[in-house]
């Protein structure tokens, strides 16, 4: 039989009020920012400018950690197995979270289990690229051509599952065409596979390319947004080439591991909503072709739900199954 004695609740008191004071004082060491994409994407862009803005108003270093591969499974799995003390972020966009799940069965890790939500960052545009000399210079000119040559063009992606290639296979059901589908190690990669033409065609965001159409070695075909967009007004939007209708975004947002203290969460969710009110990080983001916008962890954690739903439905109303 154990005895319970005041020299015991004194140990346990001391004990809590040193976890107290470790997690108050947090944080007290570097923290890593894991974005499980390539360098340059849209995702990683972002986070550095959230990082180095976080970085400067918390007073210690974010490291960013980039881990690319398999549509981002890699990076989440890192996150995900990572100790739950608020020194691992996952820099997290939502095709991994929402569309990787439905089209990779054997994955070590759950999005509604295993990550807390702290905030959405901001909503990524997305667009139709080709090469600077394809013979075809809107969206609906590509469709003809894929129409007349199905199973002949080629288009590139960061990987199975990955909104690179959801987006695609959304475009070629509602076009009806088909094209056959190469995978990369990350979204820049693919985009480079399309300048270079190894591949025809990709769907890409836009803040991943804008450079690439800026210098002339991307040609933009059309965009997925509801109406034409402000950078690129002589480019008409995928609906008005002939898929009426179709519109494809995305979003990036910030997650920890299940099991951070909720005061942690609480100060990053914090941070993050004051990186966002600069205006300095609201014009970087901007310039990249994003839309700046935080949210409570709890719209996250209901997007997150409403949306995987939405993709799972999408998919398999379109007719896209998980590849090998």
């Amino acid at each position: 039989m154990r005895c319970w004695t005041p020299l015991m609740t004194g140990l346990l008191l001391a004990c809590a009020a040193l976890g107290a004071r470790a997690e108050s004082d947090y944080p007290n060491r570097p923290i890593r920012m894991v974005v499980p994409l390539a360098v340059a994407s849209s995702v990683d862009n972002a986070a550095r400018i959230m990082a180095q803005k976080m970085s400067t108003n918390m007073g210690q270093a974010i490291i960013i950690e980039n881990l690319p591969g398999a549509a981002g499974v890699i990076g989440a799995e890192r996150v995900a197995k990572s100790p739950p003390d608020g020194y691992t972020i996952g820099a997290f966009h939502d095709g991994l979270m929402t569309m990787v799940p439905h089209l990779q069965a054997s994955l070590n890790w759950d999005i509604m289990k295993d990550f807390e939500p702290i905030s959405l960052v901001a909503t990524i545009e997305w667009g139709l690229v080709t090469a600077p000399n394809a013979p075809f210079d809107t969206a609906a000119d590509f469709i003809k051509v894929a129409k007349a040559n199905p199973k002949r063009i080629y288009y590139g992606t960061g990987g199975i599952g990955s909104p690179q290639h959801v987006a695609m296979a959304l475009f070629a059901a509602d076009a009806r065409i088909q094209i056959e589908h190469v995978t990369y190690k990350g979204a820049t990669q693919a985009a480079l596979g399309v300048a270079g033409g190894d591949v025809q065609v990709g769907f890409q965001g836009i803040a991943t390319v804008a450079p690439m159409i800026r210098s002339g070695k991307l040609k933009l075909l059309g965009v997925a947004t509801p109406g034409r967009m402000a950078q690129y007004p002589d480019t008409p939007t995928i609906s008005e080439s002939g898929l009426r209708g179709f519109e494809f975004s995305s979003w990036f947002a910030m997650m920890v591991p299940t099991g951070t203290p909720a005061d942690i969460r609480a100060r990053l969710h914090a941070e993050i909503m004051k990186a966002l009110q600069d205006p300095e990080v609201r014009g970087k983001l901007e310039a990249l072709g994003l839309k700046p916008g935080g949210s409570t962890p709890d719209y996250l954690a209901r997007a997150t739900r409403a949306q995987y739903a939405a993709y799972g439905k999408m998919m398999h109303d379109a007719g896209i199954k998980p590849e090998h």
